[in-house]
């Protein structure tokens, strides 16, 4: 005679059994109060899909590949089959962008934010396209400066595709680009793959010269008002971020107000220093290793943890 076998003999737990262990009846009662009425974040009317952060990194990756065919995408390439490979890879992500774009408009419920009618979408995509040979050129002065600012550099490919600042600084060009277009939430999310990818935190809004060298990178921060000029180049573990956080008369925060730091062309910053502020780092300046600096530096100056003491204490 058969035997009949239990699911909890399988280590299985019956429905019916699991919602009393648990009280999940009342926990999903009370977590759709939350939701529906006293803590509620959504805004009223149809709720709309977010963007997939598989679909943003795959399509990062197409870009990348785009941008760098031989070096991220396939070594034997030539010149009679590489613009078709390019091409086509460029075809996928940018049809993938687009579609993420819309669905970022969209899941904001702002009817004017850049891509909420599809064909707007379409048109921003095709700005951000029409970009990428600038962007590359960009791309291209950080990868020289990477070289000639790390002794350790053997040559372009180690830094293209095994430094995380470069990984970082890719990513970064590409967001910037779509922030300053409009699809800030894009942006938002591929700098947050960025960071999960290299421990670099760079916001879209930032602004970066170029020639522009990360040096190991891990818990570098900029802040989304950040400016920094060409040929700078920082450590590990700098930040550049906000001193305070201005409100208006009934104490809420001021979005977008300039408050991170000004950074110069040839400015270097060592590892951990933090400078915070809406202040300036004059060109040629030095920085050094964990120095915290709330105030203007002149040009050509050198900064130790000493100075910065003495000039702030």
């Amino acid at each position: 005679m058969k035997r009949e076998i239990s699911p909890a003999a399988l280590g299985h737990t019956a429905p019916h059994s699991t919602q009393r262990r648990w009280q999940l009846d009342r926990i999903v009662a009370e977590l759709r109060v939350s939701r529906e009425e006293t803590h509620s974040i959504r805004r009223d009317g149809e709720a709309r899909q977010a963007p997939s952060r598989e679909a943003l990194e795959a399509l990062l990756n197409g870009l990348t590949t785009a941008l760098f065919p031989r070096h991220y995408g396939r070594s034997e390439l030539d010149g009679e089959n590489i613009d078709y490979f390019v091409g086509n890879t460029l075809s996928v992500a940018l049809d993938s962008l687009c579609d993420e774009i819309h669905r970022g408009a969209l899941f904001i419920g702002d009817e004017l934010s850049a891509g909420f009618r599809r064909e707007d979408a379409v048109e921003l995509t095709r700005t951000f396209a029409s970009r990428l040979p600038s962007v590359r050129g960009l791309l291209i002065n950080d990868l020289k400066a990477a070289f000639v600012g790390d002794p350790a550099a053997r040559n372009f490919p180690e830094i293209l595709i095994g430094y995380p600042g470069m990984t970082a600084v890719i990513h970064h060009r590409l967001a910037h680009i779509l922030h300053g277009l409009g699809a800030k939430l894009v942006a938002r999310l591929i700098a947050a793959i960025a960071h999960t990818r290299t421990g670099i935190d760079i916001h879209p809004g930032a602004s970066i010269g170029s020639g522009f060298f990360i040096d190991h990178g891990t818990g570098v921060v900029i802040g989304e008002t950040a400016i920094i000029g060409d040929n700078v180049r920082i450590y590990q573990a700098v930040t550049l971020g906000a001193r305070h956080f201005p409100t208006d008369d009934e104490g809420n925060l001021i979005k977008g107000d300039a408050r991170h730091p000004i950074v110069e062309d040839g400015v270097v910053i060592y590892a951990g220093a933090t400078i915070l502020g809406r202040i300036t780092i004059g060109r040629g300046s030095t920085i050094g290793g964990n120095v915290w600096l709330t105030q203007d530096v002149p040009r050509n100056s050198i900064v130790t943890q000493a100075t910065a003491r003495n000039k702030q204490g």
